[in-house]
């Protein structure tokens, strides 16, 4: 199981931004964490899921496609670049597009065509990002077909020679260029590439080797996890057609917001509402925790408006040294009433005026009548 971080966060940008922000990203954080300069034992896998993000955030397509589908959609997680995929195969196809023929060595048969990755939206709550937990999930799902386990034939029959390549996986045509002649080579387009063909498709899957079904599966969501990341769970999607292997699962978290915790990377906040005589005199106050139990704090007194008071190892745990978190920071916030009994307003208007501290003393209206 793998944790990936959205790309956005990876940068440190918004998601509406331009190409030059994310060139100027880029730059600065592989400055920063390129293994070269940087000696720290995490800096190659960190310098890793950078250049991750700004390949798929400097190529519009692939962006466009990020943003609709996650990873997934982006076509990260299988083979990139020579690798398999859109595009040129490899080596050898190139010198094939040039050449006119497939190296010493090489094979063009197709191999078994892999599944589509898939993508789950998880709901958890703000607790559960925090400390972690276990998730039950029920997804749909294209799996081995049980009848023909996954051949695709009817049970009893096998696949057989294609007739129009030999087997090869591979058509060529030769056609006359101002260059001379010219060898053209492509897929099968009768077996798309495998070399063999079913000539009595299996009943239920017909020919497909796969079946559609739902499927249940127990996800552990780290702790520390937050929103926009996602869990890659390899050879969890849909498995290929005609014993291909499968693709991977993202479970994409969203986390539900804290009723009185903001959170920031590994660090809460609580913003504590004070009344005047709370700050002046101090107090103890009980202050939520994602741990299941209040935690008291002490509010000295003369305690300004803004004040922090740090609560540490209260925050969230480091998603990659879960040994280590974050701290809960607790911040004064002094309430002025906007309304006042008779009592209150001639306690304060004394406190004033011993002080030398020069108020208004308007009265309102209840007031003057003395219903205040």
């Amino acid at each position: 199981m793998t944790v990936e971080r959205d790309y956005y966060e990876v940068l440190g940008v918004e998601r509406g931004a331009g190409d030059t922000e994310i060139k100027r990203a880029f730059r600065k954080l592989a400055q920063q964490w390129h293994p070269d300069v940087n000696t720290d034992p995490a800096a190659q896998e960190r310098f890793k899921e950078i250049n991750e993000a700004y390949q798929v955030l400097s190529d519009p397509q692939r962006r466009q496609s990020y943003d609709m589908f996650g990873r997934a959609g982006a076509g990260v997680g299988g083979d990139a670049g020579f690798g398999g995929g859109a595009g040129f195969g490899g080596f050898s196809d190139i010198f094939d597009a040039f050449f006119g023929g497939t190296m010493a060595g090489a094979s063009r048969r197709a191999r078994p065509q892999q599944g589509s990755d898939l993508r789950y939206d998880l709901r958890i709550s703000f607790e559960e990002a925090v400390l972690g937990a276990e998730k039950e999930i029920e997804f749909p799902v294209l799996g081995r077909c049980d009848t023909c386990n996954g051949s695709g034939a009817r049970p009893g029959t096998t696949a057989s020679t294609c007739p129009q390549c030999n087997g090869r996986g591979e058509v060529r045509s030769v056609r006359q260029t101002m260059l001379g002649q010219m060898m053209n080579v492509a897929p099968c387009p009768r077996c798309r590439g495998e070399g063999k063909v079913i000539d009595d498709p299996c009943e239920t899957c017909h020919g497909e080797g796969r079946t559609e079904r739902r499927r249940s599966l127990r996800v552990t969501i780290p702790a520390g996890i937050d929103q926009g990341h996602q869990i890659r769970l390899t050879n969890e999607g849909e498995v290929g057609p005609r014993g291909g292997p499968p693709g991977s699962l993202y479970v994409a978290v969203q986390v539900a917001p804290h009723p009185t915790l903001q959170r920031e990377g590994t660090e809460l906040y609580y913003e504590a509402d004070l009344s005047i005589a709370q700050a002046a005199l101090g107090t103890r106050l009980q202050v939520p925790t994602v741990d299941g139990e209040d935690a008291e704090v002490e509010i000295r007194p003369g305690t300004q408006p803004g004040t922090e008071i740090r609560l540490k190892g209260r925050g969230v745990p480091h998603l990659r040294r879960q040994s280590a978190r974050g701290d809960l920071h607790v911040i004064a916030n002094v309430v002025v009433p906007t309304k006042l009994s008779k009592r209150q307003r001639e306690l304060l208007e004394e406190y004033a005026k011993d002080g030398g501290e020069a108020v208004s003393g308007h009265a309102g209206l209840r007031e003057k009548l003395g219903l205040g």
